[in-house]
């Protein structure tokens, strides 16, 4: 079969048979789904563990704790995201008695798996922030974590924000990972088209296009909330 009979196949299947509800009801919806609640989980742990991070360390339970942290941040960014889904859903799940579904499993790995690398991010980004910041906070009598969530984070997720653009794209792309736990995203229902006839040039070429798109779409989103956040500073 050459392209342009493969090409005609797969529309077919895409356009006049409706395959293309399916690519967005289900495909398109569940990779955006588990990308940006995975970034948001990722961003409460990450910023409760860059705090950690950065607190000192002169009593003992900030050292315990951050050595937890440790633990958790080499173990999210020292395996595969698979081998963590694969872990989670048919072996740590299961002897737990904890049932998620599929979809809840990978959002809520995509998030344990986000707060790792958000946690770097953030710490870089907090220690980017001036030592008088947290020294102002202090001095007006606010604690650390409320100076740290008052002051200084805010001030650190201005200088971070292309950064977590860059992580939430990663998060989008490492959702064709989902399927290994009968996740449904783009991959597997393009996955599914090309195995009607075996032909799968024209799905993956036009799943391509639609990760494309939508990673384009992200990136003007974060220009856009990078310029209008700078905006602030100047008024």
């Amino acid at each position: 079969m050459n392209f342009v009979d493969e090409w005609s196949a797969f529309w077919r299947l895409f356009y006049t048979n409706g395959g293309y509800k399916r690519v967005f009801s289900e495909g398109l919806k569940n990779t955006v789904v588990i990308a940006v609640l995975g970034l948001l989980i990722g961003i409460v742990i990450g910023t409760l563990i860059a705090a950690v991070k950065v607190m000192p360390k002169y009593k003992a339970l900030p050292r315990v704790l951050n050595g937890v942290c440790n633990v958790y941040v080499g173990f999210f960014r020292g395996t595969p995201i698979v081998v963590q889904l694969l872990l989670a859903y048919y072996v740590l799940f299961p002897l737990m008695g904890i049932s998620l579904g599929s979809l809840n499993t990978c959002i809520l790995i995509f998030g344990l798996n986000s707060g790792a690398y958000v946690s770097e991010i953030m710490r870089a980004g907090i220690q980017s922030v001036d030592a008088g910041q947290m020294e102002a906070g202090r001095a007006l009598g606010l604690g650390f974590y409320p100076t740290m969530l008052k002051i200084v984070i805010p001030q650190a997720i201005k200088n971070i924000l292309p950064t977590m653009g860059n992580e939430f794209i990663a998060l989008i792309k490492d959702t064709s990972v989902v399927s290994f736990v009968a996740a449904v995203d783009l991959y597997k229902v393009f996955t599914e088209m090309g195995n009607v006839n075996y032909e799968y040039l024209a799905p993956y070429l036009m799943m391509a296009l639609i990760y494309i798109a939508l990673i384009m779409l992200i990136t003007l989103l974060f220009k856009l909330l990078e310029k209008q956040l700078h905006r602030d500073d100047r008024t």
